[in-house]
């Protein structure tokens, strides 16, 4: 029965029965590992909420043609991305207290003029110690600024994952979204949240029915031709248009982009979904925060209580948002 209470009339507490909910405090402290961010983009207050959100680690992505100016790219933009990356990796670490391995990848989302000279200076760099994986990349339906076409994409996603094979790495996959039909802006204004000049988008390369899921089939062929075991391919966006490729006809993990669901649609529903669906073995989480976008830094974090909301088990949002990361990119050991 429930307590008296001295209140003026009886409230919810005088009817609410006296065995008290079960709190599940540890998901306060639980470390988490973001297995997708640019977070070296960011600014250092966005950095210390990492720490205060209990980030145990991350992987910091290196790859993006966000970050060079010129269009198209020269392999010695895309470096310029990679040595900033290890220039500051340290300062970092030192400053916020999280461990920061980095993914080195070339991104397709921007014709590189000479991606051959790149991926032969890649090798190097994937034999550095701080170096926990290959990547972003993968086939891009369409291009900024300028089209670059399915075989060039597939040469330079392959070549990337011989490297990775060659120096037993994971590779992270750009994975498009299959996102709804938005609304219609302003001519010139541009898409709010993605400071990129989204009109300079190219017509797509990739035409078909569903493109978004093409392109990811595209790349698992692309690991087959390489060597590369589909366990060492990590997907990162996925969402409900490939979740079911990935995890029912693959053996790659799927890793959500819970950072900006304005964007994506991607909840942590989806999330909760796919561990309901195919087991937490192969679920990762991720923030893919990165200063051109309107992104969360504490996304990790809510998605932690939100599936424990949803009614997942509290050892598996620790294997998906700690202990799957922790194993793939060798990270908070």
């Amino acid at each position: 029965m429930a307590p008296p209470y001295p209140t003026q009339r009886p409230t919810d507490a005088t009817h609410l029965p006296a065995d008290e909910f079960d709190l599940p405090t540890e998901l306060l402290n639980l470390p988490w590992i973001d297995s997708h961010t640019h977070a070296q983009t960011l600014s250092w207050a966005d950095r210390e909420r990492y720490s205060l959100a209990g980030c145990r680690a991350m992987v910091m992505v290196a790859s993006g043609y966000h970050w060079t100016p010129y269009k198209p790219v020269t392999a010695a933009d895309v470096r310029y991305l990679w040595d900033d990356a290890i220039n500051r990796r340290r300062a970092i670490e030192r400053n916020h207290f999280f461990e920061a391995g980095l993914a080195l990848g070339a991104h397709t989302g921007v014709r590189i003029e000479n991606p051959a000279e790149l991926v032969g200076s890649m090798a190097d760099y994937c034999g550095l110690d701080e170096v926990v994986a290959v990547g972003e990349t993968g086939i891009t339906p369409a291009q900024h600024v300028e089209s670059w076409d399915l075989d060039a994409q597939f040469e330079l996603v392959r070549a990337q994952m011989e490297l990775a094979d060659e120096h037993d790495l994971p590779v992270i996959l750009h994975t498009p979204n299959a996102t709804g039909e938005g609304p219609d802006y302003r001519p010139g204004v541009g898409l709010p949240g993605f400071e990129l000049n989204t009109e300079l988008a190219e017509e797509p390369v990739l035409t078909g029915e569903n493109p978004a899921l093409e392109a990811v089939e595209i790349d698992v062929d692309a690991a087959h031709e390489a060597g590369l075991a589909e366990e060492r391919v990590v997907a990162s966006h996925a969402d409900p248009n490939n979740v079911d490729y990935l995890l029912g006809e693959t053996d790659c993990y799927a890793s959500f982009t819970v950072g900006y669901e304005w964007l994506t649609g991607v909840t942590a529903a989806d999330v909760a979904a796919a561990i309901e669906e195919y087991g937490p073995e192969r679920v990762l989480v991720e923030t893919d925060c990165a200063n051109v976008l309107d992104t969360d830094v504490f996304s990790v974090k809510r998605t932690i209580l939100e599936l424990y909301r949803l009614g997942i088990d509290i050892d598996d949002i620790r294997q998906v948002v700690f202990e799957n990361p922790r194993s793939v990119y060798g990270l908070a050991d």
